[in-house]
């Protein structure tokens, strides 16, 4: 009995090199670089440090998906240009996105889904929120061999428009937009990033700047005492 097998195309030869589509692949991704940035995340540690300032209070027992895998895996999708969090839904059986996270293409069980991205994107409290804050500085500061005679800081905002009514989403009047208005902060020396911060769309104040700079530089006093530290805004 004859085997059903895909159809294959021909197309015109390129450089006498024969050129054929076929669809009998298997398991396939176009997105084999997120092999790649999975490697430099591990080097790094990201995932299990921000994993670390969040308290997980499901039952261990019951628990399908470690939260770094989950946290991981929602970075490694923003990183390949997929922002939302429903895309999960398809990543989750990815070859490769499995591959990056540990896991086999042909394994039964896939990433989390969206729902789980979701409820884990709501669930950090303020005070974890500003530990997530601080472990990035300190991966900051672990990126130098030495703590450095000095460094300058840029410190700016960027504006997130958005579309729709997210919560804590405002207009702002300078852009003409409802929007986020996030503040950074990057080492003009080596471009590193320090630190960011998710806010309101309203202007920041005077003392809500000077309050989130005099968290930052403890943060990193602590890693660096005796460094000259200055910042451009």
């Amino acid at each position: 009995m004859a085997e059903d097998s895909a159809p294959r195309f021909s197309f015109p030869a390129i450089c006498r090199k024969k050129v054929t589509a076929a669809f009998d692949g298997g398991r396939l991704t176009s997105d084999g670089g997120v092999l790649l940035l999975a490697q430099a995340e591990q080097r790094l540690g990201i995932a299990e440090r921000l994993a670390a300032c969040i308290t997980d209070p499901r039952d261990r027992a019951r628990v399908a998906h470690d939260l770094g895998d989950i946290l991981r895996a929602r970075m490694l999708a923003i990183a390949c240009g997929y922002e939302d969090a429903d895309d999960l839904d398809t990543l989750r059986h990815d070859p490769g996105f499995k591959l990056a996270l540990g896991k086999l293409p042909g394994g039964a069980i896939g990433l989390a889904s969206q729902p789980t991205m979701s409820r884990w994107e709501n669930a950090p409290t303020t005070r974890e929120l500003v530990r997530m804050t601080g472990a990035l500085v300190d991966l900051y500061c672990a990126s130098y061999p030495a703590p450095p005679a000095a460094v300058t800081l840029d410190i700016d905002e960027t504006v997130d428009i958005v579309h729709g009514g997210q919560q804590l989403s405002f207009w702002n009047g300078h852009y003409g937009e409802r929007c986020f208005l996030l503040i950074h902060v990057y080492d003009t020396a080596t471009g590193r990033p320090v630190a960011m911060l998710l806010r309101t769309g309203k202007t920041p104040s005077g003392a809500e700047t000077a309050g989130h700079v005099r968290r930052l530089i403890r943060r990193i006093r602590s890693h660096w005492p005796d460094s000259h530290i200055t910042l451009r805004g």
